[in-house]
């Protein structure tokens, strides 16, 4: 009967944080700042700041690609798409790579999927490889610092290490022919040697057109308070469930299962976009790697994001105030998981709740169509432009190699072919 009582109160709380946050948000606005420069970061405008030469590729490394499997446009590795795209009509690209700051290869290496819309990484190594071969001998820009000013969109699960699985991906490590671009990558974390130093940690690609279908209205209560739907355990490539989210999923499942204020399950509903508006707390553990679109989606949602993935590097780290928004939990303490989300004393929920329905950072994480300003497309931009100028390092001398074009597994030397 107490345990009764104790969940309706909870319910009842997140009822009403949801009608306070609801009416406060626009009143609280004015007071409510970010730390730091957060907010003038928001604003960045890239354009003058920066030009960008965009290679101009066979279609085999792109949109061909694309038209043999149409499927690459809404899977969460799709910004190398919309990025190409986006380039292309952008007023930061220039016709000129004299006067270029940077250089886009535009290659879509995660657009080879199984029937299941699952990514194969295996031939990616061997396409970018082809890439960069057929750009050092066509342009003369690469080999002026073998691709320190060069940058390439890799959003696979670790990056340009091109595996699903950490283990293997770490083995593998970051392609030696891209280890002096600049890698636009959603892998982030912290001592990982799939996470180039440098490299611009973006949002995995979620369909703003389609969450935008899906909002309620602000006033719907929030009557649920902690929930999650996703994998829990990868039965099929670990099926002893050793590896897969170094077993945070499994415990979630196991310790909270039957405890009446988590709403988690397997099954993807077909009101999944609603439940997170109904929801305070969205669950995002790691998975294969450390990020997933839910962190997105929570965002969007205006649901606080649990993120439970040890040392992990969040997108644009730099402008959104991730601490401010979301709550951290470490993978050990999962099982107390309850206990840390029930004690948050109600002020401080509140407040992410309120920070979280600034709509600058819903924008910073969205890939928009058409492109708005301050989007996900903007804040890469920024990202190169705080980059420069180039220094003195990046440009070689004549006749200097400092790439091993012969490393890394021999497979990877083979041809490819699309």
């Amino acid at each position: 009967m107490e345990k009764g009582i104790w969940v309706f109160a909870i319910l009842v709380f997140c009822c009403l944080v949801s009608e306070i946050d609801g009416v406060g948000v626009e009143q609280n606005r004015q007071v409510l700042r970010f730390r730091g420069s957060a907010s003038e970061a928001f604003e960045d405008d890239p354009v003058g700041r920066l030009k960008v030469f965009v290679y101009e590729l066979p279609s085999k490394y792109n949109v061909d690609r694309l038209k043999k499997d149409p499927r690459c446009l809404t899977h969460m590795f799709a910004a190398e798409i919309f990025m190409h795209r986006f380039l292309l009509s952008s007023p930061v690209r220039t016709l000129v790579p004299e006067e270029a700051d940077w250089f886009y290869v535009p290659v879509y290496p995660t657009c080879d999927l199984t029937k299941q819309g699952l990514p194969l990484p295996f031939q990616s190594p061997r396409m970018m490889r082809s890439a960069v071969q057929l750009v050092a001998s066509e342009w003369p820009y690469w080999n002026r610092t073998e691709g320190a000013d060069h940058f390439f969109v890799v959003p696979h699960d670790f990056g340009a290490c091109f595996h699903y699985q950490g283990e293997i991906a770490i083995k593998r490590g970051i392609l030696p022919l891209l280890r002096r671009a600049t890698l636009v990558q959603t892998f982030g974390q912290k001592n990982h040697v799939c996470l180039k130093e440098g490299s611009i940690v973006i949002p995995p690609y979620a369909s703003a057109k389609r969450m935008h279908a899906h909002l309620l209205p602000p006033d719907i209560p929030r009557s649920i308070f902690i929930y999650f739907r996703g994998l829990l355990h990868d039965s099929v490539n670990d099926p002893e469930g050793c590896y897969y989210a170094r077993g945070v999923r499994t415990s979630l499942w196991l310790n909270f299962k039957n405890n009446p204020i988590f709403d988690i399950s397997t099954e993807h509903p077909s009101t999944y976009y609603e439940d997170m508006q109904r929801a305070v707390f969205c669950l995002c553990p790691l998975g294969w790697a450390p990020w997933s679109p839910r962190l997105v989606e929570a965002v969007v949602f205006g649901c606080i994001p649990v993120i439970i993935a040890d040392d992990i590097v969040l997108p644009f780290a730099d402008t959104i105030p991730w601490t401010d928004i979301a709550v951290f939990v470490a993978e050990k303490d999962i099982v107390k998981l309850d206990t840390i989300l029930t004690s948050m004393p109600s002020e401080d929920i509140l407040r992410k709740q309120r920070l979280i329905a600034n709509p600058l950072i819903k924008l910073s994480l969205s890939f928009s169509q058409p492109s708005l300003p301050g989007d996900a497309f903007h804040q890469v931009l920024n990202g190169l432009a705080r980059k420069l100028p180039h220094g003195s390092s990046v440009y070689l001398e004549p006749g200097e190699k400092v790439l091993d074009w012969s490393a890394g597994p021999v497979e990877d030397t083979y041809p490819w072919s699309q």
